[in-house]
C-alpha cells in the first residue's frame, strides 16, 4: 500500500469519525434525556398515586429546634392537574381553600366575595410554598437531565437538574436525588431564578399508603436563615373518585356556603 493511500485512508476514517462522533452524542444525550424523564415520572408516583387521592397533612413550623404554629390541610386531588387544599386548622382560618386548575391558582377566603388569585412560588406557611401542596407534578413542571450519581444516607441516588418549563412554576430549578433502586425521592434542593438557594427538603419515614410505600413526613429547610424548619406529616392517604366537576370556582363557592 503506497504512502499516499494509507494517507487517504486516514483522512477518510478521520472525517467519517468526525461526522459520527455529533451523531452519538446526540443518541446519547437523547437516551439521558429519556431516563431522566422516566426517574421523574416514577419517583413523582412514589410520592403520590396517579390516580384521585385525599391526604391530610399536618404542617408543624420550628425555629432553632422550638416549635411554633402546626397548621392542618387536607389535600384532594385530581390527576395532578387539579387540585384542591382546604384549611382545617388554626380555627381562625377554618374554611379558607386554594383552588388549582393547571397551573392556575387561586385562594377562597369565607369574609371575602371573590377569589384572589396567587402564585405557586407564595409562601403558605413557614418554609411550604403554595405549590408544594397545591402542585406535586415535577415531571410536568421540569424538563430533567441527569447530573450525575450519589448517594443520601448510604442509598445510591441518581441527580438531576430539574429546570421549569416556565415561570409560573413553583421553582426555577430544582436538584433532585431519587434512589436508584426503586426510585424513591431522598432529598431535592430548591432554587430561584438568580441561582440561590431557597431550601432543602428531606423524603422521610417511608411507610405503605394508598397501595404503595410513600414518605410520609418531608423536612423543608430555609436555606438563608438556619434552623427554620417546617415538617410535613402525611397523616393518611386514600384513593377517591374526585369528578371533574368539584375542581371549579364554582363548586368552591358552595364550599364556602
Amino acid at each position: 500500500m503506497t504512502h499516499s493511500l494509507r494517507s487517504r485512508r486516514r483522512f477518510v476514517a478521520a472525517l467519517a469519525s468526525g461526522l459520527l462522533l455529533p451523531t452519538l452524542l446526540r443518541a446519547a444525550d437523547a437516551q439521558d434525556d429519556d431516563e431522566a424523564v422516566s426517574v421523574v415520572a416514577a419517583a413523582d408516583a412514589v410520592r403520590f398515586p396517579r390516580e384521585s387521592f385525599q391526604t391530610e397533612i399536618s404542617v408543624a413550623n420550628l425555629s432553632d429546634g422550638k416549635e411554633g404554629d402546626t397548621r392542618k390541610y387536607r389535600v384532594l386531588s385530581r390527576g395532578n392537574e387539579n387540585t384542591i387544599v382546604l384549611t382545617l386548622e388554626p380555627a381562625t382560618e377554618r374554611g379558607q381553600a386554594l383552588l388549582m386548575r393547571g397551573r392556575d391558582l387561586w385562594v377562597f377566603m369565607p369574609a371575602v366575595s371573590q377569589p384572589v388569585r396567587l402564585s405557586l412560588a407564595q409562601r403558605l406557611t413557614g418554609q411550604v410554598a403554595n405549590g408544594d401542596l397545591a402542585r406535586a407534578n415535577f415531571a410536568g413542571d421540569y424538563r430533567p437531565t441527569i447530573a450525575g450519581r450519589d448517594s443520601v444516607g448510604g442509598t445510591p441516588a441518581v441527580v438531576l437538574d430539574l429546570t421549569a418549563v416556565d415561570r409560573s412554576v413553583t421553582y426555577a430549578r430544582v436538584r433532585y436525588w431519587v434512589a436508584e433502586a426503586d426510585k424513591r425521592p431522598l432529598k431535592a434542593e430548591f432554587y430561584a431564578l438568580s441561582g440561590r438557594l431557597l431550601k432543602t427538603a428531606l423524603y422521610e419515614d417511608f411507610r405503605q399508603m394508598a397501595g404503595q410505600l410513600r414518605p410520609t413526613r418531608l423536612v423543608m429547610e430555609d436555606a438563608l436563615k438556619k434552623g427554620e424548619v417546617s415538617v410535613l406529616t402525611y397523616e393518611n392517604m386514600n384513593v377517591r373518585d374526585l369528578p371533574e366537576r368539584m375542581f371549579t370556582r364554582e363548586y368552591m363557592r358552595r364550599l364556602q356556603q
